[in-house]
């Protein structure tokens, strides 16, 4: 079963951050606003050497120990969840509340939600992943599905928006740009590899409406074993990865009067006793970044960059779970300490359905034990994600 149903920089000087403006709830209808991309904190980030020699804790493992062993990290709703879901979005869905204002209040799950816990806190603090099977998606059409689906997001986070229009429930599809194109489009709207990365939020999470007709099939992989490898192996491209001279792009979604890209690292140590190493990563939001460090506005790529970025992946690679997600099937993942990607797919003719995904990104706030991260945003409730202005959240049903 699977668990039970650098030199210190003073640029910022800020130590803890809680918004305390009001929101409109005719915007954001549970009153709470996505917080958004920011800088770390830079005095509270911490050279190689203040970092753990090796790591050895829960959230440490090892692919071999899981490949053969699918009753550790797989979870088969029984009837009586099934049930359980199935009328909680159907009671949802007649009371006429917007997906975006969901919450456990309006989504009850007496007996699931005690389970859930249970998994919310592995995913946190153990092994950070877990696959639910059999959601009756092609029984319940998209939309019971998602609401089931997001119902049982909140159990674990809130919801937090995905990109500058404001998706709080995203759809990873195919819908033709062009992959090449990297400072302007997002690669979960393509078919190409998505290279080993995390997203912008806490924990992600993934259901499967549709599948390819070949490949999008899935890696993921434990950032503390990559870590203890790199320590081991190439201390140097670890050094380097920790060091906060790394820009990410932001590809136009930002809010009035902010910059285009961040200065961050890649591995960080939670500032505090004790603290947990956690990475911060995504490829393509490196590499996309021409159009400014061509203008000077930043310096390019080094050369140890360069190479430190190759061997991440390569060791990603190397100590990877694979899996598939069938239809129905739920795949949440931690974004602390879990690096997730994507193999390169073909879709299937017309009309046949199109690879279809539904994705959540969901915040943990410090407050809710949530990692105590070197950002000013750690102690909201939508930490991360990605806000512009005041665009409002949305929850399609499909891609647009």
């Amino acid at each position: 079963m699977a668990p039970s149903l650098t030199s210190v920089d003073q640029e910022v000087a800020t130590t803890t951050w809680v918004t305390k403006s009001q929101v409109s709830r005719a915007i954001f209808p549970n009153g709470i606003k996505t917080s958004g991309q920011h800088p770390p904190i830079y005095h509270e980030l911490r050279d190689l050497e203040h970092f753990p020699r090796s790591i050895h804790a829960p959230t440490l493992w090892r692919a071999e120990d899981y490949r053969d062993n699918p009753e550790r990290w797989v979870h088969h709703f029984s009837h009586e969840e099934l049930a359980e879901l199935s009328m909680a979005a159907d009671s949802f869905r007649a009371a006429g509340t917007p997906l975006t204002g969901m919450t456990q209040a309006n989504f009850p799950l007496p007996r699931l939600s005690s389970f859930l816990g249970s998994v919310r806190k592995e995913l946190l603090d153990g092994k950070g992943f877990i696959l639910f099977k059999g959601l009756p998606v092609q029984q319940w059409g998209n939309q019971k599905s998602a609401i089931a689906y997001m119902g049982l997001g909140t159990y674990l986070g809130y919801f937090v928006s995905q990109n500058g229009r404001g998706h709080v429930l995203g759809h990873v599809k195919d819908l033709g740009e062009d992959a090449g194109q990297t400072d302007k489009v997002r690669i979960y709207r393509t078919n190409a590899r998505q290279y080993f990365h995390a997203d912008p939020c806490d924990i992600v999470g993934l259901l499967c409406i549709a599948r390819a007709l070949e490949g999008g099939e899935s890696d993921i992989v434990s950032v503390h074993n990559v870590y203890n490898t790199l320590r081991a192996e190439r201390p140097e491209v670890l050094k380097t990865l920790t060091e906060p001279n790394w820009y990410f792009d932001r590809k136009g979604e930002v809010s009035h009067g902010e910059d285009p890209y961040i200065r961050e690292s890649v591995f960080y140590l939670e500032p505090k006793e004790n603290g947990r190493v956690y990475c911060k990563w995504d490829p393509y939001f490196i590499r996309s970044l021409t159009r400014f460090s061509s203008a000077g506005l930043i310096p390019p790529l080094s050369p140890a960059q360069n190479e430190a970025a190759d061997v991440l992946e390569d060791t990603c690679n190397r100590l990877s779970l694979h899996m598939i997600l069938e239809v129905g099937d739920i795949q949440f993942v931690s974004n602390s300490h879990v690096l997730h990607a994507r193999t390169a797919y073909k879709d299937h003719a017309p009309p046949a359905p199109r690879r279809h995904l539904m994705r959540l990104w969901l915040a943990t706030p410090v407050s809710e034990d949530g990692w105590y991260l070197p950002f000013k945003d750690r102690d909201e409730k939508k930490r991360g994600g990605i806000q512009v202005d005041d665009t409002a959240p949305r929850a399609e049903l499909d891609a647009d």
